[in-house]
């Protein structure tokens, strides 16, 4: 039989101490890692995470809606166009769009609701993942809505362009004049918030998955960008950094519901400007295999 003389065990006893406090570096040092690479991106807005899981978690199976609906297919109504035609569409369609411009000079003059409808109802075709059409757009007219809105976002930006955003990023905005006064947020008539449903609720009060929301917002709100310039209206895209949680208290909107985007909507101002820039010929945005 073997038997350990005690400076044995005393070796063994340091050896086995050696091995857990290494074990427990390790993982502060692995903690430490994810810390620094979470504070390298500090910009990270909670709210513009993708939550768009594919299946829902384990433990809450029972909360979700499990259900089989049919829905009767009909006919597909298309309209054919001859090529040149085709060509000629494409064409018109592409040099209407190339004007569009983010405009941060809004001015107040009122726009008819109306056309704020119809672009709206535009944006709701786009198509989403098992047509669960998650998007909610919360259009403010309300003077003072708007103004608690700009002292938001203005009160959280200054952060981001001062601390969050990172060096690199600011000196990238510099060549479009930007900085946390947004003053469209005042004189704009309209603003459009556009929140994505991370997910729904059937009818009994269980929720429904919202297969990539995301993506299907962010689709819905390019279909709205195009609505609204070819309605001969003018934006500029917003993502408030950070502000998700406070405006959405103060619209009233639900917890299921995160902010993607904000839409200041409105005629140009007589004195508005725009960065003189271009964009990427054909060559290099497209590769045909």
């Amino acid at each position: 039989m073997f038997f350990l003389t005690p400076g044995l065990v005393a070796v063994v006893c340091i050896l086995i101490a050696w091995i857990f406090k290494n074990a427990d570096g390790n993982m502060e040092r692995r903690k430490g890692e994810t810390r620094a690479r979470t504070k390298a991106r500090p910009w990270v807005d909670e709210d513009l995470k993708d939550s768009s899981d594919l299946h829902p978690v384990e433990e809450d199976a029972d909360d979700w809606q499990d259900t089989e609906e049919s829905v009767e297919h009909i006919p597909f109504s298309h309209t054919r166009y001859p090529e040149k035609e085709m060509v000629k569409r494409s064409q018109e369609f592409y040099e209407l769009l190339s004007k569009r411009r983010s405009v941060r000079f809004i001015s107040n003059e009122q726009v008819p609701m109306e056309v704020i409808d119809n672009v709206i109802k535009a944006a709701g075709t786009a198509p989403s993942g098992a047509h669960t059409e998650p998007w909610t757009f919360v259009v403010v007219k309300d003077v003072d809505v708007k103004h608690k809105i700009r002292e938001i976002i203005e009160e959280e930006e200054e952060i981001n362009y001062l601390r969050r955003m990172g060096r690199q990023w600011v000196t990238d905005l510099k060549k479009l004049r930007t900085n946390w006064i947004k003053e469209y947020l005042d004189t704009a008539p309209v603003l459009i918030l556009i929140f994505k449903q991370v997910h729904g609720f059937a009818a009994n009060g269980k929720r429904k998955v919202h297969y990539y929301n995301e993506i299907s917002v962010s689709i819905a709100c390019g279909i709205l960008l195009a609505a609204l310039h070819n309605a001969g209206l003018v934006t500029v895209t917003t993502t408030p950094l950070n502000c998700g949680p406070r405006l959405r208290v103060l619209l009233g909107r639900p917890a299921n519901e995160k902010l993607l985007m904000l839409l200041p909507v409105g005629y140009p101002s007589e004195e508005a400007t725009v960065p003189d820039l271009t964009r990427k010929p054909l060559d290099q945005i497209m590769v045909t295999v």
